[in-house]
């Protein structure tokens, strides 16, 4: 288990059993554009597959951030699901999480993290995420939207209709 504190006192860990999935369902299924009607089975289903990792507030230790990774503890992890309570935004939590899950993966010695924003990229620049050389990558995406209920077509951004 992988754990750190901040000098004002927030919590960070990688505990599985400290992580209020409720709470995490709440905020992935109704604020995070990339998650928009997840389902709680799914965000379980998903930490359990993941390491967890959730910061903890000073004082009364209510969880006011998470990020996942998948990882395959060598060669390459993927930083994904990565929030922060709105409250709680502007105090550094997100690069703080970023970071400590980067250094974290790197002593088991992975080199390469892969994450995917559409508004935070400062926020992961400032511990030393670039962007990728787009025609290097490729995806297969069959998801189907929670709000049209339509599949996407290969290659084509997830888009949300009004």
């Amino acid at each position: 288990m992988f754990t750190l504190t901040r000098p004002d006192g927030y919590l960070l860990t990688t505990d599985p059993d400290r992580l209020d999935l409720d709470r995490v369902h709440h905020w992935l299924a109704t604020d995070a554009y990339w998650a928009l009607g997840r389902d709680r089975d799914t965000v379980g289903r998903a930490f359990a597959g993941s390491i967890g990792f959730g910061v903890y507030r000073p004082g009364d230790g209510r969880q006011v951030a998470v990020a996942r990774v998948v990882t395959d503890r060598a060669t390459f992890a993927w930083l994904c699901d990565v929030y922060v309570d709105r409250p709680e935004r502007g105090r550094g939590l997100g690069t703080w999480l970023a970071g400590a899950a980067r250094d974290h993966l790197a002593e088991w010695g992975v080199r390469r993290i892969v994450l995917a924003t559409n508004d935070a990229h400062g926020v992961y620049a400032k511990v030393g995420f670039t962007p990728v050389e787009p025609d290097r990558w490729m995806q297969y995406d069959q998801r189907v939207t929670q709000l049209t209920g339509k599949e996407q077509s290969a290659g084509s951004p997830l888009t949300v209709e009004a």
